[in-house]
């Protein structure tokens, strides 16, 4: 992840999340990616990014396309619930999108 995004958008950002969801396709030649990064809690929330803000990014290329043309689509919300509830609904919430954007219907 680009330093300068870390510092602009902080760690947990849409931002981040796409930079790390295309670092694995990058790193590992995988056609489909996933990246979470967030507050599960219990600390560490601030009034900007409350405990449970969980951001997710999705990162897939065509069958033979290189990274540069790799489509990433990216997502954020506040879970409720504690630690294992913001870490379940999170890993749901981007197996979902990875899902959706495979060609299932919801």
């Amino acid at each position: 992840v680009d330093p300068v995004a870390l510092e602009r958008h902080g760690a947990v950002s849409t931002e981040v999340a796409a930079q790390m969801a295309r670092g694995v396709l990058e790193r590992t030649g995988a056609d489909d990616a996933i990246a979470l990064t967030g507050i599960a809690g219990p600390g560490g929330g601030s009034a900007a990014k409350p405990v449970g803000t969980v951001c997710w990014a999705v990162a897939r290329r065509g069958a033979g396309s290189d990274v540069d043309q790799v489509q990433v689509s990216s997502s954020s919300t506040v879970f409720p619930g504690d630690r294992e509830a913001v870490r379940v609904r999170s890993g749901q919430a981007a197996l979902r999108e990875l899902y959706l954007q495979l060609g299932a219907k919801p």
